[in-house]
C-alpha cells in the first residue's frame, strides 16, 4: 500500500473526514460548553420527543463519535498509520483499517442523521448535507482506486 500513488478519490476522501472532523468536534464544544444549546442557537423544544433533557448526552456523541473519532480515521488516511489493535473491528481484514473504519463513519453519520430526523424532525439543510455527507464517504471509500489503494493484499 505505501508504494501506490494516491489518487484524487482518496484526497477527496480524506478531504471529507478531515471536514467531518472538523465539523464534529466544534459540534461537540459547543454543545458541551452549553448544553442548553444556546452557544449554538439550537432550542431546547427540539428535544422534547428524545429521551434528553439537555444536549449532554448527543454533545458526547456529536464529540466523540463524529469529532474524534474522524479525526482518527483522517490521520490513519494521511499518514497509513498501522496500528494493530485497529484490526480487532476490522471486519474487511485484507483491507487497511482505515478503509474500513471510513466505511463505518459513513454509516454511522447516515444513521446519526436518521435518528436526528426521526426524533426531532427535518429542521434545517444541514441535516441534509451531513446526510450526504454520509453517502459521499461510503460512496468514496467504495471506489475501486480507493479500496485498492487500501488493500493489504493483492
Amino acid at each position: 500500500m505505501n508504494k501506490k500513488k494516491k489518487t484524487f478519490a482518496v484526497y477527496f476522501l480524506i478531504v471529507l473526514i478531515v471536514f467531518q472532523s472538523i465539523s464534529g468536534l466544534f459540534g461537540g464544544v459547543g454543545l458541551l460548553i452549553d448544553p442548553n444549546g444556546s452557544y449554538l442557537k439550537m432550542p431546547l423544544f427540539f428535544l422534547r420527543n428524545t429521551p434528553f433533557k439537555d444536549y449532554l448526552i448527543p454533545a458526547l456523541v456529536l464529540f466523540f463519535i463524529l469529532g474524534v473519532y474522524p479525526t482518527f480515521i483522517a490521520v490513519g488516511l494521511i499518514f497509513n498509520l498501522k496500528i494493530k489493535w485497529t484490526n480487532i473491528i476490522n471486519i474487511y481484514k485484507d483491507q487497511h483499517w482505515v478503509w474500513t473504519y471510513s466505511l463505518y463513519l459513513g454509516i454511522i453519520l447516515s444513521l446519526w442523521i436518521d435518528f436526528q430526523v426521526m426524533f426531532i424532525g427535518y429542521w434545517h439543510f444541514i441535516q441534509t448535507i451531513y446526510a450526504l455527507l454520509g453517502i459521499a464517504i461510503l460512496i468514496i471509500a467504495l471506489l475501486p482506486n480507493v479500496k485498492n489503494y487500501y488493500k493489504l493484499t493483492d
